[in-house]
């Protein structure tokens, strides 16, 4: 008896095959451990662990926008920390001065970064490169310069400070609470880019990066889709300030420096640029990167000699691993993961040259 031939590889017969998100059985199944991995970490991990945790979630939503501008749109901005400051200000002065629930505040705050956005995206139509760059930094000063204005009015020196928020008769608080919150605002703003990127704006925003002359000849309004890009980054960007105000119970200028702009494009270039996996891997790595540090650093003989240049040291050693990513390795972390991959992939039988043929 014959057997049927198998077909080897994975085959595409429509476009409903092409817009699944998840392809393979073997994508599936680690799929599923990995979100059981991730429900069952806060009944295990310590209160420190699961604020880890907490801050990777919060950092993920801030570099997934971000690579949305930057790593897909083309369009580059220095104004991340000011939007970040804008949706936790909002957040904070509807709280403080209204007594706001929270179900408006982060709604309010995600309104109030479009309207940035709308703003500071308006000289993206004429302005490139170092221009724009400049441009959107203003943002951050424009906005921790309000913002520090309102605290000294209203007397609030060591910042805003905001109560555990209430739904209903549930007070959400507590490490492992935020976990599943945060958790699931960073879930959802990955499968809002990803069905973003896999729509007609998201081929738009890869056409412009590409070249905008040519996307502009095919017929893609430039204009409109470089605003659309600085409206819904800098949205999301305003939501996770508003969670990290709600998180921390404060909001103050000091948590958004120019130095935290520069840790969210690290993200995107230590992760690798133009990919949502290498902002969530960008994410984890620079979130725990300081800590690692102080780890090392803790192990050393006679450590307590170095605890007081421990900030300096975080901050050479973050400039370090930038310069190492950019040189050695600009595919960044998925470029690492994507070689691991292809080796397991391909194992045993690695590509080995001909008898006689060129290397």
């Amino acid at each position: 008896m014959s057997r049927r031939p198998r077909a080897s590889g994975y085959f595409r017969t429509g476009y409903a095959q092409d817009l699944k998100l998840v392809e393979t059985r073997t994508e599936r199944w680690s799929l599923s451990a990995f979100l059981m991995a991730l429900l069952a970490f806060p009944f295990f991990a310590s209160p420190f662990q699961l604020d880890l945790a907490n801050q990777v979630f919060l950092a993920s939503i801030g570099a997934l926008a971000l690579m949305l501008l930057t790593g897909y749109a083309g369009q580059i901005s220095l104004g991340h920390a000011g939007l970040l400051a804008a949706g936790a200000f909002t957040a904070g002065i509807l709280f403080k001065e209204m007594n706001a629930p929270v179900w408006v505040t982060l709604p309010a705050a995600t309104i109030a970064g479009a309207l940035l956005g709308v703003v500071f995206g308006l000289p993206s139509l004429r302005l490139r490169g170092l221009y724009l760059a400049v441009s959107t930094l203003a943002l951050h000063f424009l906005v921790v310069y309000l913002g520090g204005e309102y605290e000294a009015k209203r007397g609030f020196s060591t910042g805003i400070v905001i109560d555990a928020p209430k739904l209903g008769g549930w007070t959400i608080s507590g490490g492992r609470t935020w976990y599943f919150i945060l958790g699931a605002f960073a879930g959802a703003t990955l499968l809002l880019c990803l069905n973003l990127l896999r729509s007609g704006t998201g081929r738009a925003w890869a056409a412009i990066h590409a070249k905008e002359t040519v996307a502009e000849a095919l017929g893609i309004g430039v204009a409109a889709h470089k605003l659309l890009a600085f409206v819904i980054s800098s949205a999301l960007t305003a939501l996770a300030g508003a969670l990290f105000a709600y998180y921390r119970g404060f909001v103050s200028v000091e948590a958004f420096s120019l130095f935290l702009t520069i840790q969210y494009v690290a993200m995107i270039i230590i992760g690798g640029m133009g990919s949502l996996l290498g902002a969530i891997l960008g994410a984890v790595f620079v979130t725990l990167f300081p800590y690692a540090i102080e780890a090392a650093i803790g192990a050393l003989p006679g450590a307590q000699r170095y605890a007081g240049s421990l900030f300096a040291v975080n901050y050479a050693a973050f400039g370090v691993v930038m310069i190492l990513f950019l040189v050695l390795e600009p595919l960044g972390l998925v470029g690492v993961w994507k070689r691991i991959q292809t080796y397991f992939l391909l194992w045993p039988f690695k590509h080995r040259p001909m008898p006689g043929s060129r290397r």
